[in-house]
């Protein structure tokens, strides 16, 4: 007679054996098929060895249920009934359960009699399971019974419905960008739950559980249902693998397993890219499939569930609408016309009541889409259409994604099809290349309507007198489509957007534009991110490279719209006040050049600031009398005139003077610290920020004629905790001045925060980089991971180094850092003390 110590040592022993002989032979539905005869034989001897009573049946429910059943799943039972158990069976089931868990079944079970099955499975998820019943052991009768009971309960269209409906759901709940980047296997968009979400709905209809028998169904052809095995095949693969890896049942794709699975799967890496980025493409590429897949289906399930619905109404002569679906008239007419694929596209345009293709014009269109080839891209009727779509007054991104996610798009333009699915871990972008493209596009598109103009209010006036604004649409696309092929990808995009722009027939002014665009759409990001925008010399460098204001315009709003499409995250008020700033004082210099004496109209704007305060001149002359002109080149009026109404009479303070606002960008706070300049300064206050885990966004450094420090901040919660600004402003205003009033040293800094996992796997470079600008000032650049105290332990090193700081610009992308500081000296005139900084700082930010 077993023991339960032997079954549990002979199941260790079988699962160790099944994982050793997928390594050898990775076969998913067989190691599935396997694993779950493994446990149907374990469950059977438990079952016997506690000779459960005879009446009883142990049905397996859910993935276990089909057999497929992965190495760390939960096994899914239940134990039916064929009444209400007593307390002497109630002991012996409790027993059972326990008995399952010390053999080491990691079971989900639930004991009901027949009729709680059916009273239950007004649930979907049960009715689900039940579907997927499979007998185990126990009565063959009481089963039949259970199998009956459902069939005549299950009602198809309500199933359908709550199936369909629970997706939606589903996808609803993994739309965040953190599933874009580390998806999950089995409930993402596109996994395999999308499959089997079909397959229940195929098979609560009669026409089978399979994509074989949805193919003898007709459902799909036979040449789809063998290419969405192989799919299935594959992502069975990778979850498996996660499993054995993470050895626990883990179906997010984490970066900690990204690596690890491409080298199990024996994919390498190229000069360009990593085995992590290749693997993730393949996955998205199968998840884009089964998604084509699962929408097929559907609609093909709801027109054999929903014959009513099924009204035609023509459009033209060759597609007519069927309900709210385009469904081309003739099947074959894609691979007779291959023109009408395009004309397809430009219709659902032109009737926005359309939401899609009706299954069998999507099946058609796949069939057809090899017709999308040189000849194709080569016959000038095509290229029309494509511009006609290019230039509709609505719905250009809903078609170009639907073009992209049948197929048609990255053949129509293959330098497209080359990055889809492409993610990139670089830390910033959190979209596969093909998304982010497609999301600048939206965002472009987005500045044109009426309901988004509180959002861009600069973009929306901008674009709304920009002459064809289709060639924005082009420039998006082609602004990152050469990622991936290694070097400069803006450089490497060129000739791919010349190519299309003189295949297309474009003007030459706007073929240049767009050409431009792609060479230079980094330019207007780096200049107002990393640059002294205060500086007229570095606006004048700025706009020796813009040859009009239309590629001004141009540029800022798609550099406007790429920001916006890399990650939810990186786009902040602050980072749009400084375009703007970078926009208005471009635009103004190129009309106007130079401004003879900027420091006397800065002066004069600022007074009429004043004006509204009742400030008398003389009061606010006493402060400015300390304020060189490098003060009021770097501070707008309206921080000036703040500035001067709450010091006009305290210039002369022994206290230190806090005082915080809130930014006038309507995001952040702003915050002014004055008092007598002491080491360290700069270092205390970004301490305490790091402590209040407030991101400082701007620093503005300034020290006065009389030796007081005037600095100012902007800084953000980067915690998004719900503290009312007020009680933050005013913790800042107390806590801050005792900070800074401390006349002890500064102890070190805290050890650097923990990074974030992304960043350990995909680690960055750091970078201290010291060099002179335009005006032979000193800028330090700095590039490093993110990670909390990062800018204090900067400060710290500098303090220690005797380095003044006069300006800095902190630039945060995802997880990287990019940060500048215009720093001053005798440290800087010495080389070999250069470079202790630099080697410090790399230390310290690594």
């Amino acid at each position: 007679m077993q023991t339960v110590a032997d079954i549990r040592q002979s199941l260790r022993a079988a699962r160790l054996a099944l994982q050793q002989n997928f390594a050898l032979h990775p076969h998913p539905q067989r190691q599935m098929h396997a694993h779950s005869k493994v446990v149907d034989d374990h469950l059977r001897s438990v079952w016997k060895m506690l000779d459960m009573p005879a009446g009883l049946a142990l049905v397996a429910v859910g993935g276990y249920g089909r057999k497929e059943l992965f190495p760390h799943s939960d096994i899914d039972l239940l134990i039916l009934l064929p009444q209400q158990p007593d307390e002497a069976l109630q002991q012996r089931l409790q027993e059972l359960v326990g008995v399952l868990w010390d053999i080491g079944l990691e079971v989900g079970h639930s004991i009901r009699t027949v009729g709680d099955c059916m009273a239950e499975s007004s649930d979907v998820t049960v009715q689900t399971n039940l579907l997927e019943a499979r007998l185990i052991t126990g009565s063959r009768r009481l089963f039949a019974e259970m199998r009956e009971a459902l069939s005549e309960h299950l009602g198809c269209r309500a199933f359908y419905l709550a199936k369909v409906h629970e997706q939606e759901q589903r996808h609803a709940r993994f739309v965040d960008t953190d599933f874009n980047l580390e998806p999950n296997l089995k409930e993402s968009p596109g996994g395999l739950r999308d499959l089997q979400s079909v397959l229940w709905i195929a098979r609560a209809s009669g026409f089978g559980g399979t994509l074989r028998k949805l193919a003898e169904a007709g459902l799909i052809t036979a040449q789809e249902a063998r290419r969405f095995v192989h799919i299935e095949a594959f992502l069975q693969t990778l979850r498996i693998r996660l499993h054995y890896i993470a050895r626990r049942r883990e179906d997010r794709l984490l970066f900690d397993y990204q690596t690890e699975l491409a080298e199990q799967m024996h994919i390498a890496a190229t000069e360009t890219r990593r085995t992590s980025e290749h693997l993730m493409q393949s996955y998205y590429r199968a998840k884009r499939a089964v998604l084509m897949l699962n929408a097929v289906l559907l609609q093909n399930l709801r027109a054999n569930l929903f014959p009513e619905e099924a009204e035609m109404r023509p459009l033209n002569e060759r597609f007519a609408a069927r309900g709210d679906r385009l469904e081309a008239r003739d099947e074959q007419l894609f691979e007779r016309e291959p023109s009408a694929i395009l004309e397809s596209f430009l219709l659902m345009e032109q009737h926005p009541e359309l939401v899609g293709f009706s299954a069998p014009t999507m099946r058609a269109m796949w069939r057809a889409r090899l017709s999308v080839n040189a000849a194709f891209r080569r016959d000038p009727k095509n290229r029309a259409l494509f511009m006609q779509i290019m230039r509709q007054p609505q719905g250009i991104t809903h078609v170009l994604r639907r073009m992209n996610r049948h197929g048609i798009l990255g053949r129509y333009i293959p330098a497209f099809g080359r990055i889809i699915g492409q993610m990139q871990h670089d830390l910033i972008h959190v979209y596969t290349v093909d998304e982010h493209i497609l999301m600048v596009v939206h965002n472009l598109r987005c500045f044109t309507l009426e309901k988004h103009a509180h959002e861009f209010p600069l973009c929306s006036k901008l674009i709304k007198d920009f002459a064809r604004p289709e060639i924005l649409y082009i420039a998006g696309l082609f602004h990152d489509i050469a990622k991936g092929r290694g070097g400069d990808h803006a450089l490497k995009g060129r000739p791919d957007a010349a190519r299309f722009c003189k295949q297309h027939g474009l003007m030459r002014e706007d073929s240049e534009l767009v050409v431009w665009l792609v060479e230079h759409h980094l330019d207007f990001s780096t200049t107002a991110q990393t640059k002294d925008l205060s500086d007229q010399d570095v606006i004048a460098a700025f706009a020796a490279n813009i040859p009009n204001d239309r590629h001004l315009t141009a540029l800022y709003l798609l550099t406007v719209a790429d920001i916006r499409a890399t990650s939810p995250k990186i786009w902040n008020a602050w980072k749009g006040k400084l375009l703007e700033d970078l926009f208005h004082l471009t635009r103004r210099f190129m009309t106007g050049g130079k401004v003879a004496d900027l420091v006397g109209e800065i002066r004069a704007r600022t007074r009429e600031q004043l004006n509204l305060y009742a400030i008398a001149p003389e009061v606010h002359e006493l402060m400015w009398a300390q304020l060189d002109a490098e003060y009021f080149l770097h501070h707008e009026p309206h921080e000036i005139a703040w500035h001067t109404r709450q010091l006009a009479h305290r210039v002369n303070s022994e206290a230190p003077v806090v005082k915080a606002r809130l930014a006038r960008i309507g995001e952040g706070i702003q915050v002014m610290v004055y008092c007598t300049d002491r080491p360290y300064l700069f270092a205390r206050i970004c301490n305490f920020f790091a402590r209040i885990h407030y991101n400082i966004m701007e620093a503005k450094i300034h020290t006065t004629q009389h030796g007081y420090a005037l600095d100012s901040f902007l800084v953000m919660d980067a915690s998004n905790s719900k503290t009312p600004y007020r009680d933050v402003m005013s913790y800042i205003e107390h806590e801050l001045a005792q900070q800074v009033s401390r006349a002890e040293p500064l102890s070190a800094p805290h050890a650097a925060g923990r990074i974030s996992r992304q960043l350990k796997h995909f680690p960055i470079t750091p970078e201290a980089r010291i060099s002179t600008d335009e005006k032979g000032r000193h800028v330090l650049s700095v590039v490093a991971g993110d990670r909390p105290g990062l800018l204090a332990r900067i400060a710290h090193v500098l303090a220690r180094h005797h380095i003044d700081l006069r300006n800095a610009k902190i630039n945060t992308l995802g997880a990287r850092a990019e940060d500048t500081f215009w720093i001053a000296g005798e440290t800087l005139e010495q080389p070999q003390a250069v470079e202790e900084l630099r080697e410090e700082l790399l230390r310290q930010v690594a």
